[in-house]
Parts: C-alpha cells; sequence; structure tokens
C-alpha cells in the first residue's frame, strides 16, 4: 500500500518538534486520528514504519515527538541521558503529549473527536500519561509493554478514555508491584481499562531482532502478533463507540 508520509514541525509554546504524519495515499477525512508515542530512543525510522502499518487500518497515524527537533538517540544503544530528563519531569511530558495531541487534532483528514493514542515502552508511559490527563476527543489509549509508573500529577481528572495495557508478564521494567498499583489508579479514576498479560514476555517484546533476557528484553512473536490483535479490535471498539 502507498503511504503519504510527512514530516511536520510542531510546537508546546516553549520548544519546537518534529512529528511523522502518515495516511494512505488518495485517503480524505474526516477519520480516527492515531498519536504513536516513540520509545526512548525517540522518533527513529521503526516508530515511522509503525505508523505505516497503522495508517494501512485506516486511521491518520501521527508519530509524536516528546525530545525536541533533531534529538534523536539510538535504537540500539542506551538513551537514558535524554529520556530520564523527559519522564522525570511528568508535568513537561503532559505538555509535550497535549502539543502533539492538538497537532494531530489540526490535520486535515482528522476528525479531531475520534483521536487515540498508542505507544512503546517509554512510549507506553506516553499514552497512559495522556489518559490522565484526559483531554476532549481522545477516545482510547493503549501501552506496549510500557512503564506504568504512576504520574502523580494531582488533582487527578476522571479518565475517561478506554485504555488498554499491553503487558509481558516477566517484564522486569513492568513488576507487578506496578501492575497493581496501575490497576488500583485508573479504577479510582473511573477508566474504562483493561490489561492482557502475555506469559514469560519480557519487555519489548513486539520489538524484532532484541535478544537480551538477561537485561530483561527479548522478542517474543506469539505476544506480538498477539497484542496487534487486541489493539486493533480495541481501536475498532473505541472509535465505533
Amino acid at each position: 500500500m502507498a503511504f503519504n508520509g510527512n514530516l511536520v514541525d510542531y510546537s508546546d509554546g516553549v520548544d519546537t518538534f518534529e512529528g511523522y504524519v502518515s495516511l494512505p495515499a488518495g485517503v480524505t477525512g474526516p477519520r480516527p486520528g492515531v498519536l504513536l508515542a516513540h520509545d526512548w530512543a525517540g522518533l527513529h525510522d521503526g516508530m515511522k514504519v509503525i505508523a505505516d502499518r497503522v495508517a494501512a487500518l485506516g486511521y491518520v497515524c501521527f508519530a509524536l515527538d516528546v525530545y525536541g527537533k533533531g534529538v534523536r538517540g539510538n535504537p540500539a544503544g542506551d538513551n537514558s541521558a535524554i529520556m530520564v530528563p523527559v519522564v522525570s519531569n511528568r508535568p513537561l511530558l503532559r505538555r509535550r503529549l497535549l502539543a502533539a495531541f492538538e497537532a494531530l487534532g489540526r490535520q486535515p483528514a482528522v476528525d479531531p473527536n475520534r483521536m487515540a493514542i498508542a505507544g512503546y515502552c517509554f512510549g507506553g508511559l506516553c499514552a497512559l500519561d495522556l489518559a490522565r490527563a484526559a483531554p476532549a476527543g481522545l477516545k482510547a489509549a493503549t501501552s506496549f509493554h510500557g512503564l506504568l509508573k504512576p504520574a502523580l500529577i494531582s488533582p487527578q481528572a476522571p479518565i475517561t478514555a478506554k485504555v488498554l495495557v499491553l503487558h509481558g508478564w516477566s517484564d522486569p521494567m513492568a513488576p507487578p508491584a506496578d501492575v497493581e498499583a496501575f490497576g488500583e489508579e485508573f479504577t479510582a479514576a473511573g477508566a474504562d481499562w483493561q490489561l492482557h498479560a502475555y506469559g514469560h514476555a519480557l519487555h519489548a517484546f513486539t520489538v524484532e531482532g532484541v535478544n537480551n533476557p538477561a537485561g530483561g528484553m527479548a522478542y517474543q512473536a506469539a505476544a506480538a502478533r498477539r497484542s496487534w490483535a487486541s489493539f486493533t479490535a480495541f481501536l475498532t471498539e473505541a472509535f465505533a463507540a
């Protein structure tokens, strides 16, 4: 399938960011839009491939950038230096996520009343943080092997988006205590949430080529396949509602 993929600059009023917009060639709106949150390496080519895959489902996909235009990590390296300052400042992260969400809503082919977010690893935390922010028009949030630490930004508004967490049961970066705390937090906020846990799956179970069990990360084909099927069904349900 042919795609129209374009880089788009946007701002949170302080910094400039560069996202990637993907939609099937010839598509006109309005149609649902999906914000895609990157892993700790930033907006790299692998995230653009996922954006095109989401667009193949018939949605406009906007792969966001929370680090800033030109700030990119190494998908095969240690990106703590660029991730930690952002993940340690959750109000800053929220501001940048809301700016990206607004940029998605401004895309000509997007129905601003039917938007969602999905994210991988660090991006999974981003997806949950946008759900916590509860912007109008956000219908769904999906975390793929994401971090589950609470944002602790008070007061917490009711979470109105449907939430799906796709979790590797053996992921050391989201241990059982974090899973339990997530359930308690999102239940208290009134969210319509669900969690799919994949037995024996580690962190990054969707990322082909990753094979570092000692470091808690490994690709698992079955979990990757099942999580994508759950995600696509979830979007269909959320946007229909």
